[in-house]
């Protein structure tokens, strides 16, 4: 079973990096297959737990003086999610490799199965590196912090792909929704960076 989950996925991102690959006419390259929005959103007051098990407050998390990147994923997802996590592995390597740093942040939206061990053995199935932080809590919690990103899904199979950067200059979003090369998130990752 395991097994499978590991060829599935390795499957899945060749395709996705083939596909990424292939060349395409200058007309299609300009068309965005995303959507790109600048929204304000209020933090919920909620501590949640991160893959070491250790309650974090969620605000003092978010907030700061460099930009954030949070994406709302499951563990044991096979479609979307890999796909996000391979978007946040490449953006961490491609930063680390300039002498940048970025936070990174997974929420769960699948907190009844998503324990710690489980979030922490997905980290390293990802080979996250250090500011890549995956976090579960109640399902109260969780909800509550769907909601304040305006990614509220009431069944995970209706998962969608979405990342936010928080831009620390006036703490604003930028909510990109839909599937993104990993050159146009860096590019928009960049772009939040640059407004410091």
């Amino acid at each position: 079973m395991k097994c499978t989950f590991f060829i599935r996925i390795a499957a899945f991102l060749t395709v996705a990096f083939i596909v990424a690959a292939l060349p395409v006419d200058s007309a299609r390259a300009e068309a965005k297959k995303y959507k790109r929005t600048v929204e304000k959103v209020t933090i919920p007051d909620v501590y949640l737990i991160n893959q070491d098990g250790k309650k974090v407050h969620l605000e003092t998390l978010l907030k700061g003086d460099t930009p954030v990147v949070v994406d709302f994923i499951y563990g044991t997802c096979t479609t979307i999610c890999p796909v996000l996590s391979a978007g946040f592995l490449n953006l961490q390597s491609k930063l680390e490799a300039k002498g940048q740093k970025v936070r990174l942040i997974s929420i769960t939206i699948d907190p009844e199965n998503d324990t710690p061990k489980v979030l922490k053995d997905y980290l390293k199935r990802y080979r996250a590196k250090a500011g890549w932080d995956f976090l579960t809590g109640s399902r109260a919690d969780i909800n509550t912090v769907m909601r304040a990103f305006n990614a509220y899904i009431p069944d995970k199979m209706s998962h969608y792909p979405l990342n936010l950067i928080r831009s620390p200059k006036d703490g604003s979003w930028v909510r990109l929704f839909g599937i993104m090369s990993s050159k146009e998130f860096l590019e928009e990752f960049q772009s939040v960076a640059a407004a410091r």
